[in-house]
């Protein structure tokens, strides 16, 4: 970061600001993006108790498996609105990306499961709490999105079981009692709308896990079969399913038993890519159910899709029941309306629709029509009753373009996350400013992107866009004309070179799909750590700079900034042997989610409540270093300080110039005031004393720390001026008209 950064935000041309707090965080808000409830009455819920065997011919275990289904509550849910004027008081058509950024536009991404609490304390609980919040407010933290809280896993006879996938596989309405309590929901969002705060849930329109409803559609009751992508194969062909093994309720098809059954016409067969592949764990997209007896008395057997794991089978949004986006749009009413969230993440949107190939090859499941078809409907009705979406697409950039068009109002920044982990890893940012300069090419705002930090997934490095996408075209990279898959693959190989590896034992490969690590940890390795052990001050003082310059680079750009716990606490990944029960089927994420104890509540704990290893952490927790004016929340907090002062999060990308050093990158964005802010990096591991040229820059502007106002140049004739930048470090500059 520059020197300066700890004096906080100045005024242009008056010396340092003296904001208030009333000022600085409780700027006027819109009231179509605000939550206001909805309901009539707190939805209420009636369970039917446990009698006889769970099978589907007692009445008391469907009663029961109904009494927890998410489309019977849905049902009962959109009687709350219908026939209400307030239905029609928000506009809905069309996304309104700055207008959701103007509403929160510093995120803080939790992970329950790693969430640290006071003995006894529940995650919600503690994120109800005002010392939090009051922290998050010093910062210039103005959301909070929760991560999935509802209960997950799925049911086995009259027992649940566990998460398959760190709750996103959904099977209820209720919030899972681990977690909190629905009034611990509607005290933490009182807590952040006291603070100018917005929180942000999740729903997930692409699968649930087997709850209820998965378990009374293999009954064959009601409109159940038509939530999911499911095909009743006839007991004359089940001699070519596989044998279900004891104990277990389903197992995946091979690519030969997929095939079979699409030439019989039971399915689609293959599909686009296979997610998570797994040799014997997961071949294909598709999975056969042992017998069911349903409430008819006949035994079924079903194969149905799941794009993720065997335990989340795929919602279908195209079945004449319409019963997949009843249910799907019920639990986002009850998010919103009902426990008080104003927006809500949509998880994995991107496969919502599924058609067999005309032409004999791989059926359509990316990019598919249907799949912007139902974005629109949930986004829109986000909207209508006062709330935003954002998305986590990771599709190629038209895909994106396209959904936003009228689907989601923000979308994940797939594309330049592991952009800048590239060209921190090479001390080349090429990639990144091609990535940037691909996505403002092909219209994409990046105010309508979300611009993160570590999240609770790996870092991905699939480069959708490149490797499939536009895999056959031809693109210029480090001079040479190359292919779209040739670059996806030079990358990925350098992003495993550089940051994981013999090198670097302690961020490990996920599957296909990326790098399990942390923020802190990838800049270890960037640096030439090849022991976490061996980390000590210097270590810790370099990695907290190189963190300060990547914020930089995801906050000093229109949009919103998400950042973690785990970034806030500098944590690093786990030992693998920590976590050796959670990854023995190769899901590696596990070791960069360790617990971590944001605000010291419970100094004596090895674990989360919810029993993940407490991680190590560089930084200490948020009191400890906003006591502390050289820690990285108190940095952090000079530079979204700027940000908003500014307006960044809502100015306009003008210019990614061309850079006379390899590891420069320079991002020149218009303001409000007709003045540039400049964002310019240097990744590379030497100092670098450059020129930044822009055609956006009049001659003879005045260029200023926008820090400290400190002046450091005018621009020049050429448009240009130079600068001089420490190795992996950052600065902010203003560039005010003559």
């Amino acid at each position: 970061m520059a020197d300066g950064a700890d004096s906080g935000p100045v005024d242009e041309g008056t010396g340092p600001i003296d904001l208030t707090y009333a000022e600085h965080f409780h700027p006027a808000r819109p009231r179509a993006l605000r939550h206001r409830p909805k309901v009539r009455s707190p939805f209420e819920r009636r369970p039917a108790g446990r009698d006889g065997e769970p099978t589907g011919t007692n009445p008391a275990y469907v009663a029961w498996l109904r009494g927890q289904s998410m489309l019977a509550d849905a049902d009962t849910i959109a009687r709350q609105f219908s026939g209400r004027g307030t239905m029609w008081q928000n506009p809905f058509a069309d996304p309104d990306p700055r207008g959701a950024v103007d509403t929160a536009s510093v995120w803080f991404t939790a992970y329950p499961l790693s969430f640290m609490t006071r003995p006894g304390q529940t995650f919600l609980a503690a994120m109800a709490e005002e010392e939090l919040w009051r922290a998050f407010a010093a910062i210039g933290i103005e959301g909070v999105h929760t991560g999935p809280v509802k209960r997950a896993g799925g049911i086995s006879g009259w027992e649940h079981t566990p998460s398959v996938d760190g709750h996103f596989d959904r099977i209820s309405t209720v919030i899972d009692p681990a977690f909190g309590s629905e009034a611990d929901f509607r005290a933490m969002c009182g807590m952040a709308t006291f603070h100018g705060g917005t929180v942000i849930d999740d729903v997930v329109p692409g699968h649930t896990g087997k709850g209820a409803d998965f378990r009374l559609a293999e009954m064959g009751h009601a409109d159940y079969p038509g939530i999911f992508h499911m095909v009743e194969i006839d007991p004359e062909d089940w001699s070519e399913l596989p044998v279900v093994p004891p104990g277990r309720d389903s197992v995946n098809l091979d690519v030969a038993t997929e095939e079979r059954l699409e030439k019989a016409g039971y399915i689609i067969g293959a599909l686009q890519r296979v997610i998570f592949h797994a040799p014997g764990v997961k071949e294909t997209n598709w999975s056969a159910t042992k017998a069911v007896v349903g409430v008819d008395g006949v035994a079924r057997r079903w194969v149905y899709l799941h794009y993720f794991k065997e335990g989340q089978p795929s919602i279908n949004w195209l079945d004449p029941s319409f019963a997949g986006m009843r249910l799907t749009i019920g639990d986002a009413l009850h998010s919103l309306a009902d426990l008080g969230s104003g927006a809500l993440r949509l998880d994995a949107n991107g496969f919502l629709g599924v058609e067999k190939s005309a032409l004999g090859g791989p059926a359509w499941s990316e990019g598919h029509p249907l799949s912007g078809a139902a974005n629109h409907l949930i986004a829109s009705m986000v909207r209508k009753v006062g709330g935003f979406t954002f998305q986590e697409l990771n599709l190629t950039m038209d895909d994106i373009r396209e959904v936003g068009k009228a689907g989601a109002d923000l979308s994940y920044d797939f594309v330049n996350r592991p952009g800048y982990h590239h060209a921190l890893a090479t001390g080349d940012a090429e990639f990144l400013r091609l990535g940037l300069r691909t996505a403002r090419d092909l219209g994409i705002d990046p105010a309508s992107l979300v611009h993160a930090l570590q999240n609770h997934d790996e870092m991905t490095y699939e480069l959708v866009h490149w490797a499939a996408g536009h895999r056959d075209e031809t693109v210029v990279f480090r001079g040479e004309e190359t292919t779209g898959a040739r670059l996806a693959e030079t990358v990925r190989g350098e992003l495993l070179d550089g940051l994981a590896g013999p090198a670097h034992p302690y961020n490990l490969v996920f599957t296909t799909n990326g790098i399990a690590s942390t923020m802190a940890s990838v800049i270890a390795a960037s640096i030439g750590v090849t022991e976490l052990d061996a980390i000590g001050p210097a270590e810790v003082e370099e990695i907290r700079a190189v963190h300060l310059m990547l914020a930089m680079f995801n906050a000093m750009q229109p949009g919103v900034f998400a950042l973690s716990g785990w970034d806030l606490t500098g944590m690093l990944t786990l030992p693998v042997d920590d976590v050796a029960d959670l990854v023995a089927e190769g899901d590696t994420r596990w070791i960069h989610r360790g617990a971590h104890d944001l605000m010291g509540f419970s100094p004596d704990a090895d674990r989360s409540a919810e029993g993940m290893p407490r991680g190590r952490s560089l930084y200490g927790t948020l009191p400890e270093q906003l006591a502390d004016e050289t820690s990285f929340a108190r940095q952090l907090q000079a530079i979204l300080a700027v940000r908003k002062h500014y307006g960044i999060a809502t100015s306009r990308q003008v210019d990614i110039p061309d850079v006379s050093h390899p590891g420069l990158l320079v991002l020149v964005h218009e303001l409000d005031s007709g003045s540039h802010a400049l964002t310019v990096l240097n990744f590379a591991a030497e100092p670098v004393r450059g020129t930044v040229r822009s055609e956006a820059l009049a001659p003879g502007g005045a260029v200023l720390d926008m820090f400290s106002q400190e002046p450091l140049g005018f621009v020049d004739d050429l448009h240009a001026f130079a600068v001089d930048l420490p190795a992996r470090r950052g600065v902010a500059l203003l560039v005010e008209p003559s």
